[in-house]
């Protein structure tokens, strides 16, 4: 007799849907598992087998074949040992063949329980979309797989609890719908921040059109404290991309139970010494995402940027242009979302004190030069706003009057982001640095004096043509937020100026 049992797998962090088809043949006992498994599928035979055991049913004595389709999928993770055991439960008659549009996942232990699953959300989204109307997960679980509407979620504890639950002999409640709502931590605000105005101005453009920022200052100067401040002020997340960036945390086994989905955009700020295989994800054994997919619709910041790896540095070059990272081993390739705001901090020299008025510097020419080129220029050509944070005077350290909060900062950048979103409505276009050439002659009209500052600027500086687009669309967000539909002159001029550490100046 066959036993057909769904369930469901991952493939990046997309789910797919997975048959277990469980048969039993006469023969020398034995337990075959197929369907490209891995390691860890294999040994679900021994982990089901005691569960078995263990739980008070009776193994069966003849030759077990499962199959998990489609065969030509890899299969990982210890998901398939819940359905496994179903399906020979029911294939022996020792329970009930449960309903065809019933979906089953989970590790076993050897006594019969069911252990937390990593990658349960884009998994259940997998089961809604193969037609599926309920699902059985361990219980830790439960809130991450409620986060799918129209789907009913039962947690699960133990095999003989899911018995007695298909017996109808003590059903199980179901796991109530998961709400969403937006969560802003409290305790880091701009108000913190004594002067810094115009670093405050040009972070403030940096989050009405996400683009990425680097901050360049001598030690003291505020630059991490200002990053740290950055998501205070930038818009809520939606639903579509909390549902993203949730994803990529559960395949990473970093959602908790009380916080199934991302309530805050996050905020990643890996150490110098991260690896080029952590920054963009991968793994020997199972490919896992990287800082920069962590960081999706949410900021990375990179502090003391020249300190990074020159490989790892050079790792973020395609996935700021693409918004995506595909991870390509001998086993196989995955893809990971990665648009994300890219945030650096780093010093004007290797002492720290190049330019300061105190004149302490004491770095060579050559040492400056060396110390600057860590970063490559094509790298530095894919940041938007070049930022010179000077130290702070002692007269604003004493001044007591507040400055302006993070709230009134959020109430223009969230006015500019929502004109973004009805000018590019239904494009898949949700802010000014995702725009692409196509779009950019018609989302980007210049006056006449913008477009002869922008002629006569882009010689003068030597710009690129992936420079020029950026200052474009720099300028497009300033005046968003001036609620102006053409870019003017005075719009272009303070883009170029956040240009001026440019590839000719920093190299």
């Amino acid at each position: 007799m066959v036993a057909n049992i769904r369930s469901c797998g991952i493939a990046g962090i997309q789910g797919v849907s997975v048959i277990c088809q469980c048969d039993l043949s006469g023969g020398l006992p034995q337990f075959d598992v197929v369907g490209l498994p891995d390691a860890s599928v294999k040994e679900s035979r021994d982990r089901v087998r005691s569960a078995i055991k263990n739980c008070g049913f009776e193994f069966p004595q003849r030759r077990i074949t499962v199959n998990l389709a489609p065969a030509d999928l890899k299969k990982e993770g210890p998901v398939y040992d819940l359905p496994i055991l179903i399906g020979l439960l029911c294939a022996s008659g020792q329970l009930t063949q449960p309903p065809e549009d019933a979906c089953f996942l989970g590790e076993l232990s050897l006594e019969g329980k069911l252990r937390p699953a990593v990658g349960v959300l884009p998994m259940a989204i997998a089961a809604q979309e193969a037609g599926c109307k309920v699902i059985y997960v361990p219980e830790e679980n439960a809130s991450e797989a409620s986060v799918c509407r129209g789907l009913t979620v039962y947690p699960v504890e133990d095999v003989l609890q899911l018995a007695r639950h298909l017996e109808g002999f003590a059903p199980i409640v179901p796991q109530k719908p998961y709400e969403f709502e937006t969560f802003r931590p409290e305790g880091l605000d701009f108000s913190d921040v004594m002067g810094q105005e115009s670093v405050k101005r040009a972070l403030e453009i940096a989050a009405a059109g996400s683009h990425h920022v680097l901050m360049i200052g001598p030690p003291g100067s505020g630059k991490s404290m200002l990053a740290k401040r950055l998501p205070s002020i930038l818009p809520d997340m939606t639903l579509e991309e909390s549902l993203e960036s949730s994803k990529v945390y559960s395949v990473a086994g970093m959602l908790e139970k009380s916080a199934p989905m991302l309530r805050a955009r996050p905020f990643r700020s890996p150490h110098h010494t991260v690896s080029p295989i952590s920054m963009a994800g991968g793994g020997s054994v199972r490919p896992r995402p990287g800082e920069i997919s962590l960081a999706h619709n949410g900021v990375l910041f990179l502090d003391e940027l020249p300190e990074f790896r020159r490989d790892t540095i050079e790792v973020l070059r395609q996935p700021l242009e693409d918004g995506q990272v595909t991870v390509s081993r001998i086993t196989g390739s995955c893809t990971y979302p990665s648009r994300f705001m890219l945030v650096c901090a780093m010093n004007p020299c290797k002492c720290g004190y190049f330019g300061h008025p105190s004149g302490r510097c004491t770095c060579s020419e050559q040492s400056i030069r060396l110390y600057r080129k860590k970063i490559s220029g094509p790298m530095l050509d894919r940041i938007d706003l070049h930022i010179n944070v000077p130290s702070v005077a002692y007269e604003q350290l004493k001044d007591r009057t507040p400055a302006e909060s993070s709230a009134a900062i959020r109430q223009r950048v969230n006015e500019a982001r929502d004109r973004q979103m009805r000018r590019y409505q239904g494009t898949g276009i949700f802010c000014n640095a995702q725009l692409l050439p196509g779009m950019m002659r018609e989302a980007c009209p210049l006056t006449a004096n913008a477009q002869g500052l922008m002629g006569s600027v882009f010689d003068a500086l030597g710009l690129s043509a992936r420079s020029y687009d950026r200052i474009l669309k720099v300028a497009r967000t300033i005046a968003d937020l001036e609620g102006k539909d053409v870019i003017e002159e005075k719009h272009v001029a303070e883009a170029i100026q956040y240009r001026s550490l440019d590839r000719n100046a920093l190299i």
